[in-house]
């Protein structure tokens, strides 16, 4: 379990004790550096910080400021004709464009779709984050194949509307799913994508990897978080877990690291970024029914922050509205001059039955 921070006058007397009897000790160093608070950076948002498509469920996304000087949003969709659950079978990464971080946003391109055939990608291209590392772009991404099973119309209506088993289709395409990345040297693309993707589920997770979160390391490599499933459950039961992976290239190879960022506590979509200033990771999920963060000097050893929990099912308008929400999931952090400056979100609404979404863009106040 992810235990509390310990305070400091207490971290100061347990080093002193420690130091007293010549033992070694692992605390994370600069501990007191810990005192980001993103509940209270937070503000109100209007219309225009909201994205919405007729045509489509907007998902999660990630911000890059372009050269143009503009704001280029990567964000996830899935048809309405298909059902929002069709992100496992039928979700396409789109581009939409700003004059600011915020918006409003508008739809340019559709960047990425799944590949068929007996490609790794077949199905779905889905829980997308998209960077800008050393002048190329990186969109990192998550789909999924049938293995040799070539699925008939009828059972991919199946997969779309049919609830999770362990022991049916969607559990199948569940399974198979894996982490992807694409490159290209210009924002518009064109995408190069890979035969194989960038590595295979290993502990401490099991079964499929999903929701991939990167970040550059101050000493010049990269740090993944990725999501899959804990390995110590049976077949019928989902725990969700995240473990890291370092690499000193943004293609990889990427290694897995032995220890988890979170076990035995359901939890996804990470988020995770340097602070600069206080010399440490932060990695942003959610906790299907509260939102959390989660820290780490070395981004190996991770705890809970200072300031945990961040947000119930809800968030403010510049009208003093409360707006509570069916799901608030897939957040992103977007940094500008080494500052967290925005924060993204998938919000899902549900009224008598029917399912709803946008995107929304949380400015944050800078510390």
């Amino acid at each position: 379990m992810i235990k509390n921070i310990l305070l400091p006058s207490k971290c100061a007397f347990l080093l002193f004790y420690l130091n007293s009897l010549g033992l070694p000790f692992t605390l994370q160093a600069q501990s007191n550096t810990d005192d980001y608070n993103l509940t209270a950076a937070m503000q109100p948002v209007s219309e225009e910080n909201k994205f919405y498509d007729n045509d489509y469920f907007n998902w999660g996304s990630t911000i890059i400021k372009g050269d143009d000087g503009k704001y280029h949003l990567f964000y996830d969709q899935m048809p309405r004709k298909h059902g929002f659950f069709s992100w496992l079978t039928d979700g396409i990464v789109s581009r939409a464009v700003s004059d600011s971080p915020t918006g409003p946003w508008k739809k340019v391109q559709e960047v990425l779709k799944a590949r068929g055939g007996n490609f790794w990608d077949q199905y779905t291209v889905h829980c997308t984050k998209a960077y800008k590392f050393n002048g190329k772009y990186y969109l990192y991404y998550m789909s999924t194949n049938s293995g040799n099973m070539d699925l008939t119309p009828e059972q991919l209506e199946e997969i779309r509307h049919k609830p999770w088993k362990h022991d049916n289709l969607r559990g199948m395409l569940r399974l198979n799913q894996r982490i992807g990345v694409a490159v290209a040297d210009h924002i518009e693309g064109p995408w190069k994508r890979f035969h194989r993707p960038i590595f295979e589920p290993q502990l401490p997770i099991a079964n499929q990897s999903n929701n991939v979160s990167v970040t550059k390391r101050p000493d010049g490599g990269y740090l993944m978080i990725i999501r899959g499933d804990q390995p110590d459950q049976p077949f019928n039961k989902i725990v969700r877990m995240q473990a890291v992976l370092l690499a000193d290239n943004p293609i990889g190879p990427w290694k897995m690291q032995p220890k988890p960022v979170v076990i035995n506590y359901n939890s996804e979509d990470p988020e995770v970024w340097y602070d600069t200033k206080r010399k440490r990771y932060y990695n942003l999920y959610h906790a299907f029914g509260y939102m959390g963060m989660i820290t780490s000097v070395d981004g190996l050893n991770w705890e809970r922050a200072e300031n945990y929990k961040v947000a119930d099912k809800a968030y403010k308008t510049t009208d003093g509205k409360i707006v509570p929400v069916h799901r608030y999931e897939r957040m992103g952090i977007y940094m500008e001059n080494g500052k967290p400056l925005v924060m993204t979100a998938g919000i899902l609404t549900k009224e008598n039955g029917v399912i709803d979404t946008h995107s929304l863009f949380i400015p944050l106040k800078q510390d």
